[in-house]
């Protein structure tokens, strides 16, 4: 059985940084394309990063572009999101995704979600 746990969210003021972690269990993660999505209060789900098998190609939401960084250690099962000078509109429950295809994580359509790690950031 896949589970995906994540962790690492909290509370953080407006211009910190938080580094969110994913780790994976029961499927061949070194396998699988991962990415990050959020959902704040009364909005949709959004996809947010994600990143290949090898690492060698990631994917960003231009609202994060330049702040958000991507990466995973297939020796650990784990991936991460490290979210610098984060903003008030970053405030979500963030989710971790898996997929066999880059591209059906990007789009949002992974087979596999975690369960989410609730993220604040105060102005």
């Amino acid at each position: 059985q896949v589970q995906l746990v994540e962790s690492g969210g909290g509370l953080v003021q407006a211009g910190g940084s938080l580094r969110l972690s994913c780790a994976a269990s029961g499927r061949t993660f070194s396998s699988d394309a991962m990415g990050w999505f959020r959902q704040a209060p009364g909005k949709e789900r959004e996809f947010v990063a994600a990143i290949s098998w090898s690492g060698g190609s990631r994917s960003y939401a231009d609202s994060v572009k330049g702040r958000f960084t991507i990466s995973r250690d297939n020796a650990k099962n784990t991936v991460y999101l490290q979210m610098n000078s984060l903003k008030p509109e970053d405030t979500a429950v963030y989710y971790c995704a898996s997929d066999g295809r880059l591209r059906t994580v990007v789009a949002g359509g992974a087979d596999y979600w975690g369960q989410g790690t609730q993220v604040t950031v105060s102005s």
